[in-house]
Formats: structure tokens, C-alpha cells, sequence
């Protein structure tokens, strides 16, 4: 199994891929938390380095996925997530919604047998990737931002089981992704999960001549669905654009025309936040989802 230890701060067309990969092949990225290591005690926080979303959320890669064009779609089966044995959290003092009455703090948390401790409290920990996409086309994207290529998703759902779907901008899709967190609650509010390195087993596959123009994000099991993971500037954006791809790839499977497809929507589908820690540089982050049902074929072809 190749490992992937590279490490790029940004998506870009330019990055020069560290390893080329078959369809089917699987991979290990080795990744650092999203300060690089440069928290490693309490003493440090954010003010002292200096932060900026220009330097930070280093991704392992990219990967160049042999036979990955322009119009494909490239998956990335999640085979498994294992973290460090202790993470970071840290405030700073303009982020998220209680910024004005938050100062800069660093907490260090154990991690043991599967479990984070916080203050003397214990709880699970279910390890997710942070950052996760495939290059643009256009302008380049540093890690800590978001958009259609994936990126700075901060969906808590992209953990080990799941798989993703990435639209296919340039030759190859250089595949790159890092910010793992042992754990993070939706929205992310005070803009860090617990910030962890991490050791990521995927494998990766292709959908030839596919249309998709944001992430999606399939879960499996009994309660299964499918999400769009969509992000903008401000909430509304956001949502608009996460339902009008959701409106289009259930159109397709369905048959339905759009405003069937859209009431349909209105009761089975939801909205949930994935990174929202306003006021923030970083785009709101959301994911739109709908339930797998076996009336329907698969939202994205299968590879």
C-alpha cells in the first residue's frame, strides 16, 4: 500500500502530484493536525502563531488518479481513520458565534482507547477528515476554504465507512486531504475540532463521464442517505446551492420534473450545518440530504 506523507497548503492544478494511482487502489495518507504540530502544550495558542487560513490545515497529497479526466467523477471509499494519541482545541478571538466574549486558549486532550477526555469528562471519539477534494480548473484554493472541488468541508460524516464523490476539474483529479478531527459537533462553533494527526486508508475509484458540480457524500447502513456538500459565503447561497444540485441529480433518478422533485424534497430531504462558525473567512459549509430508498437507483452512478 503506497503511503502519502507530501504535504501541500493549498488545491491547485499546479501542485505537483507525489504519486500516481490506479483505479481500485488503495492508499494511506499521513496527515498533521491543522496547526502543523505547532500547538504541542497548552502554552502556545493561536495568537502565537501568527494564524492565518494562508498556512494552515496542511493536506497530504496530491494524488494523481490514473485515467481521471475532466467531466469523471472521482470516489473515495473512507476504509478507515486512526488518529494520534492526543489532539488540540484553541480559540481565538474573532471566530464563531461567541467571539466577542472569547478570548486564545489552547486544550490539549488525551486520547485512550477510543475515548477523548475534556476536562475530566470522557466521551467517544469518531474520527472525521476536515479537508478532502480534488484540484480546480480555475484559481487556485488554499486548504482552509471551501467550494465546489470539496476542500474545507467540515463534515462530520466523512469518516471511516462512508464514500465520497468528487467532480472531476483537470487531468488526473489530484486527490489531497488532511484537518482530521478525533471529534467535532456540527457547525464547529468556535471554529476548531479537536485538531489531531492521522493516519487515513482509502481507496479510490472512477464514474467516467458524469455530471457533478458540488461533493457528495454516501452513507450506508439502514438509515443510509446521500448529501450534497455545498458552502458559500452566507447561509442562503449555501442553500441554494446544495438544493438545486440535490433538485437535478434526484430529477435525474426519478423522472420527476422540478417542482414534484422539490416538494418531494421539502419531506424527505434535510439541511444540516457543517462548518458555520460565523463571523469567519471561511465560507458556511452544509450538506442536503435524502434518504436511500430502494424505489430509487443510486443518486451518482456506482464505479
Amino acid at each position: 500500500m503506497q503511503v502519502i506523507e507530501d504535504q501541500v497548503i493549498k488545491f491547485s492544478k499546479d501542485n505537483a502530484p507525489c504519486y500516481t494511482a490506479q483505479p481500485g487502489e488503495v492508499l494511506l495518507f499521513k496527515t498533521q493536525d491543522c496547526f502543523a504540530g505547532r500547538i504541542p502544550t497548552e502554552d502556545v495558542t493561536m495568537k502565537d502563531l501568527n494564524f492565518s487560513y494562508g498556512f494552515t490545515n496542511p493536506a497530504a497529497g496530491p494524488v494523481y488518479v490514473e485515467g481521471a479526466q475532466p467531466g469523471d467523477v472521482l470516489v473515495v471509499d473512507i476504509y478507515d481513520v486512526q488518529v494520534a494519541d492526543q489532539g488540540v482545541i484553541a480559540t481565538d478571538d474573532h471566530c464563531g458565534p461567541l467571539f466577542e466574549s472569547t478570548d486564545y486558549r489552547s486544550k490539549i486532550i488525551p486520547i485512550k482507547d477510543g475515548m477523548a477526555e475534556f476536562n475530566g469528562v470522557k466521551f467517544p471519539i469518531d474520527p472525521m477528515i476536515g479537508v478532502i477534494g480534488t484540484a480546480p480548473d480555475g484559481e487556485d484554493v488554499i486548504d482552509g476554504f471551501v467550494g465546489a472541488h470539496g476542500g474545507n468541508l467540515d463534515n462530520k460524516l466523512i469518516t471511516k465507512g462512508t464514500r465520497m464523490y468528487f467532480p472531476v476539474r483537470v487531468p488526473g483529479a489530484l486527490l489531497q486531504m488532511g484537518d482530521v478531527h478525533a471529534t467535532m459537533g456540527d457547525a464547529e462553533l468556535c471554529g476548531t475540532g479537536i485538531e489531531i494527526a492521522a493516519d487515513i486508508t482509502v481507496k479510490v475509484s472512477l464514474v467516467k463521464d458524469f455530471e457533478l458540480n458540488w461533493p457528495v457524500l454516501e452513507t450506508f447502513g439502514p438509515h443510509g442517505k446521500w448529501y450534497v456538500n455545498a458552502s458559500a459565503q452566507e447561509f442562503d447561497e449555501a442553500l441554494m446551492n446544495g438544493s438545486k444540485e440535490m433538485q437535478r441529480l434526484l430529477m435525474r433518478i426519478t423522472g420527476w420534473d422540478a417542482i414534484d422533485t422539490y416538494m418531494y424534497m421539502s419531506v424527505q430531504s434535510d439541511v444540516e450545518l457543517s462548518q458555520a462558525c460565523k463571523p469567519c473567512e471561511v465560507q458556511l459549509s452544509l450538506r442536503v440530504g435524502t434518504p436511500k430508498l430502494p424505489q430509487f437507483p443510486p443518486l451518482v452512478p456506482q464505479p
